[in-house]
């Protein structure tokens, strides 16, 4: 089974390159649902994170709106939150690798954002990294609900700058044009990953 890091600074659609790879037959490990899942009702990191932060519990939940209005643009704090999250999202990633290769899958896919700043692509065989042009990045980001120039500076100062990850990618998909060519590089993507012999290593694209 090939391990696929799947990563790509906000905006750049990642999320719509992850549903992709799952509807060509990947095995598609979320983070980020993963992280939901914790922080809702009857949630792993509930009690945890409502006693680092107890104002942000509603009803046995977080209420992660609360939660991000208290980690914004704060290191100290984002720390914190991620100390407790990180080990129960990165056990969670490592059951659902031993479901996948039971089951035989060809492909797994880490659907994770910061693949990169906490190391998780050397648990990967390969990368891919989604990207688009800034301006693109920034028009899809601003009209979420909540988001600000503010903010969006906020985000991207804490991830990985774009350049930096597609240099260290094995793949690299471009989402700035159409759907069907972002899809024809996925699906070109997994040919060669599915077809390649187990040790053979990954040959670097663009």
């Amino acid at each position: 089974m090939i391990v696929l890091g799947l990563t790509g600074s906000v905006g750049m659609g990642k999320s719509v390159a992850a549903r992709a790879l799952h509807r060509l037959g990947a095995a598609l490990f979320d983070a980020d649902a993963e992280v939901h899942r914790l922080l809702g009702p009857g949630g792993g990191a509930v009690a945890a994170v409502a006693s680092a932060f107890p104002d942000t519990n509603r009803g046995g939940a977080i209420d992660r709106g609360a939660l991000a209005a208290r980690v914004f643009d704060d290191d100290r704090v984002i720390g914190r939150l991620e100390a407790i999250l990180h080990p129960l999202v990165k056990e969670a990633e490592g059951a659902f690798l031993m479901t996948a290769s039971a089951r035989r899958h060809k492909l797994a896919v880490l659907d994770i954002p910061l693949l990169f700043e906490t190391g998780g692509d050397k648990r990967c065989d390969a990368v891919a990294v989604v990207t688009a042009p800034a301006f693109l990045q920034a028009q899809r980001v601003l009209r979420r609900a909540g988001m600000t120039g503010a903010r969006l500076k906020a985000v991207r100062a804490r991830q990985m700058p774009d350049r930096e990850k597609r240099r260290r990618a094995d793949f690299v998909i471009h989402t700035g044009l159409s759907h069907r060519f972002s899809l024809a590089q996925l699906q070109r993507m997994v040919s060669i990953l599915t077809n390649r012999p187990d040790d053979e290593e990954t040959p670097d694209h663009a």
